[in-house]
């Protein structure tokens, strides 16, 4: 009896759970990019999981979001969606979404995000306190 009861409980829940990376990291944590592809990032850009399925962050130029669907550990940001205001870092904005675009891994170290994809590329965030 007890036996299917849990197995009840798990079935009811276990459609609600979330595999995807906002399962794995606290909803209201901020990480801000700090390397891209072993170079320090020379603008602010950050990334947010507040709920299952959504991205949203601050590039160096815009506001962003984007939905991501993938489970753990696979990655995979699409659509990007931004504001299009100018800055004088619109280079490295565009590197930052060019980059986040290509990221297919992503695993979660403490306070150390790291997203990456098979052609060695990688983007390093750590958690803002």
């Amino acid at each position: 009896m007890r036996f299917l009861i849990a197995l009840l409980m798990f079935t009811l829940t276990g459609c609600k759970y979330d595999e995807t990376i906002s399962g794995y990291v606290d909803q209201r944590a901020e990480w801000a990019l700090v390397e891209l592809d072993g170079k320090p990032f020379p603008a602010r850009a950050t990334i947010a999981f507040p709920a299952k399925g959504k991205i949203t962050g601050q590039a160096p130029c815009n506001r962003y979001s984007a939905t991501q669907s993938a489970p753990r550990p696979w990655f995979e940001a699409g659509p990007v969606i931004s504001t299009k205001m100018a800055c004088s870092d619109l280079a490295a904005e565009q590197q930052f979404f060019k980059a986040l675009e290509e990221m297919t891994l992503m695993d979660v170290l403490g306070n150390v995000l790291v997203l990456s994809n098979d052609t060695g590329r990688e983007m390093v965030f750590n958690a803002v306190p």
